[in-house]
């Protein structure tokens, strides 16, 4: 009895204990003060976090606290404005140990876990008011103890009966329903916490940064300081007015982050600009020429040595990675008088650590595009609608795009704007009927003794237009192309193609015309191979 008595003393007087030593912690450290974002800045890969705190007269130290773990010690800074700086300091702990560093994960984990027990402990009331029902229904008439002893009437039959009735159908009914709820919130707990875990250290630990300073007076304090992880990527929506060849085109950017750190109502600005990237450009390497030794003779049944070109290709990867990392696929551009492009973003925005991806509209334009309907038969039997967009203006990292055409979404594309001009393709045009022929092939022997061959292939197509105007018809076409001098190739057209090294492809011809309402065009491709008998021809199509 003794020994219970002292234990449970004990036990009482340690939460006392541990809160008069994390007072005297407190008392002894700098004091915390309260800050809020003020700005990031965005990049592929990492972002900028500024924030902003008042510190009072007389302040000689304070704390930022439940900072993100994964700052970047080195990049941290601190200006006071009429207050001078002294020395930082970073920690990371636990942030189990910081009760006041929740963050709106944590107290959305709590709430949901209270709402779950509470969920749980009504459908258990639940189950235990319907088994109860259950047992006074399977009572005998006469034996229940609602009644007593005796036979009761058919009044009381009845009322009974209904009683039961109702009670039960009640019960039964929010019986079903809490369950209901209560499978809700659990699939709603499952899918937080998985979500906590991807989260891993970023959300388990958290970050303070002590400033020592003089503040003769009340002083506003700006911290910013880098972080890994948090990312936006381009993407972007083209809407096509095929009548009046007008292309509207949307700036989007998705956002994501999972530092631990809520960004709750701050101030958005997308750079694409790359702080994680090599700041200098690689030097050449050495290039010597020496005789190669000779390859000592290997015994039949020895294993090859590993090719030195997979261990070049494995050190350039890692050379282009650093610490494994792969870098970001994003294209960065110059912009005007800039080495970035940078997008500030009007409103405030919130992106919660881990939480959905935040999409956000930059930028509207409307474009003058010029239409076509461009077709390869050789390989499908179909025209399609393209727009050829003009150099477009600012900059436009690459990213995919999706596609409308007259208000109907056809597909996916990626608009890359790095090419001189712009194509987009939006769907099929199902008023222009293609039809291709079989190929026709005629092989024979030629010279005085048969000592070579020659090979003819014929392509024809013919593309009819079904709309009630005239369109441009863009028509593509592969011509066999000779890489040895031992074949010779000779290509007959009609009619005469408009680009024989269509956009700088050897063999790619291309015939563009217009093509009037209700009207056909053929078009037919001629080519001859010559060879000596003896060459083995070896194809790619």
């Amino acid at each position: 009895m003794t020994f219970t008595l002292l234990h449970r003393l004990a036990l009482a007087a340690l939460p006392a204990a541990l809160l008069a030593w994390n007072g005297a912690a407190t008392a002894q450290g700098a004091p915390v003060v309260e800050s809020r974002i003020s700005a990031v800045k965005l990049y592929p890969g990492s972002a900028t976090v500024e924030r902003t705190a008042r510190v009072p007269a007389g302040s000689r130290s304070v704390t930022f606290d439940c900072l993100p773990a994964g700052l970047d010690a080195r990049s941290v800074q601190v200006q006071a404005a009429g207050a001078p700086v002294g020395d930082m300091a970073v920690q990371v702990r636990d942030r189990a140990l910081a009760s006041s560093c929740a963050g709106a994960q944590g107290e959305r984990l709590r709430s949901l876990t209270q709402r779950l027990a509470e969920a749980r402990a009504e459908t258990g009331a639940l189950e235990l008011a319907h088994n109860y029902l259950k047992s006074i229904a399977g009572n005998a008439p006469g034996t229940s103890p609602a009644t007593g002893p005796g036979t009761p009437g058919a009044g009381q039959i009845g009322a009974t009966t209904d009683a039961l009735r109702k009670s039960g159908h009640d019960t039964l009914l929010r019986l079903h329903q809490a369950r209901q709820r209560q499978d809700e919130l659990e699939q709603q707990l499952k899918a937080l916490t998985a979500e906590r875990e991807r989260a891993g250290a970023a959300q388990t630990r958290v970050a303070s940064v002590t400033v020592a300073l003089a503040a003769p007076r009340e002083a506003e304090l700006r911290l910013s300081y880098q972080v890994r992880g948090p990312s936006w990527s381009p993407s972007y929506r083209a809407t096509l007015d095929s009548s009046g060849a007008q292309v509207r085109l949307e700036r989007l950017a998705l956002v994501a982050q999972d530092t631990g750190e809520d960004w709750s109502d701050a101030p958005l600005t997308l750079s694409t600009g790359q702080p994680l990237a090599s700041a200098g450009a690689p030097l050449p390497r050495p290039w010597t020429v020496d005789v190669r030794p000779a390859r000592p003779e290997v015994p039949t049944l020895a294993a090859a040595a590993p090719a030195p070109v997979a261990r070049s290709a494995r050190a350039e990867a890692a050379e282009a990675a650093p610490d494994g990392e792969p870098a970001p696929d994003f294209t960065v551009a110059i912009a005007e008088g800039a080495y970035a492009t940078e997008f500030t973003v009007p409103q405030r925005v919130n992106v919660p650590s881990g939480g959905p991806r935040v999409a956000l509209a930059l930028q509207t334009q409307q474009i003058g595009a010029a239409l076509l309907a461009r077709s390869t038969p050789a390989l499908d039997a179909s025209a399609y609608l393209v727009a050829q967009l003009p150099a477009l203006p600012g900059i436009w990292p690459t990213g995919p795009v999706a596609l409308y055409r007259d208000g109907a979404y056809v597909g996916q594309s990626t608009l890359d704007a790095s090419q001189a001009q712009q194509e987009l393709s939006f769907g099929r045009d199902e008023r222009i009927t293609v039809e291709a022929e079989p190929e026709r092939q005629l092989s024979a022997s030629a010279g005085l003794i048969g000592t070579r061959t020659e090979r003819s292939t014929e392509r024809s197509y013919t593309l009819t237009n079904r709309h009630a105007r005239a369109v441009q018809l863009q028509v593509l076409h592969a011509a066999p192309v000779s890489r040895d001098a031992q074949i010779k190739v000779e290509s007959h057209y009609e009619p005469t193609p408009t680009e024989t090294d269509w956009r700088g492809r050897p063999g790619t011809i291309a015939w563009n015309q217009q093509l009037a309402a209700g009207a056909s065009a053929r078009f037919t491709a001629r080519h001859t191979l010559r060879h000596d008998k003896d060459v083995v021809l070896r194809e790619r199509r």
